[in-house]
């Protein structure tokens, strides 16, 4: 390790992995919402039908999130719930807030039976210690996001918003969605997670590997200023449109790591 590390290194959360957990399935970028059911099913059938012992969403498991209070009116956001719910009776469930679901509540979690998961978050399995991320706040390149993100991750920001009617919120969140499928349209290339950032995490978590999402880039990527560490990229999902992707990451108390193709039926 370097003499010294960076002194803006955030504060990184810790999970300890019990002995009981011989597996975990790591997933992110679901982006669920009520007009892409083939995507919401596969999920459902996912979390009722996996073998690991825990299940980490490390974020935007939702296309948009306005607030706990939506889900009362909101019959899709009741039947995630009711997935949450049910997978978290069975297997212990955690989420971490992504760039579309950041303001997903304790009131919610706890409802539902899912752990909280602060970004980052350093998960010792067995003899690995690994850095789990959404991934947005490693793109340094894209400068314009990263002075929104400081933004309205802010408490006050949030309280303000908060504090919005709900169908104004929803009108908000419905502009910020067509200004991100205006980007789409015109092909904006995304900037990736830096490396040196990445390096600095690790060395900072004394972690060997790095798992995150919100890149949509699935792939494993050498990390680490010694080239023997790993950085493992998480797939989104959409199982509504041309072409299907859907994968889960599943990491073994023995350091193996699977990628496991959900979109194949079992």
């Amino acid at each position: 390790m370097p003499d010294a590390l960076p002194s803006d290194l955030p504060a990184m959360g810790r999970l300890q992995a019990p002995p009981a957990w011989h597996h975990v399935d790591l997933i992110s970028d679901l982006h669920l919402q009520a007009s892409e059911l083939a995507t919401f099913e596969a999920w459902r059938h996912f979390m009722a039908t996996t073998t690991a012992q825990a299940v980490l969403i490390l974020g935007d498991l939702f296309e948009v999130w306005v607030g706990d209070d939506a889900v009362a009116q909101d019959p899709f956001l009741q039947r995630c719930a009711d997935v949450l719910r049910d997978t978290a009776q069975r297997i212990p469930v955690a989420f971490m807030p992504g760039n579309r679901d950041f303001l997903v509540g304790p009131d919610f979690l706890l409802a539902c039976g899912v752990q909280a998961l602060a970004d980052p978050t350093v998960l010792q399995l067995g003899d690995q210690r690994i850095v789990l991320s959404h991934g947005d706040a490693l793109c340094l390149d894209d400068r314009d996001y990263q002075t929104f993100r400081q933004q309205v991750r802010s408490a006050a920001w949030q309280r303000g918003f908060l504090a919005k009617p709900l169908n104004e919120r929803l009108a908000l969140a419905r502009a910020m969605r067509q200004q991100s499928e205006n980007q789409k349209q015109t092909h904006t290339v995304y900037a990736d997670a830096d490396p040196s950032l990445c390096a600095d995490w690790l060395e900072g978590a004394q972690a060997t590997r790095l798992v995150h999402g919100h890149t949509h880039r699935p792939a494993n990527h050498p990390a680490g200023r010694d080239g023997l560490s790993l950085r493992q990229v998480l797939s989104d999902w959409s199982l509504d449109h041309a072409p299907t992707r859907a994968q889960a990451l599943r990491l073994g108390r023995d350091g193996s790591a699977q990628r496991l193709d959900l979109t194949v039926p079992a």
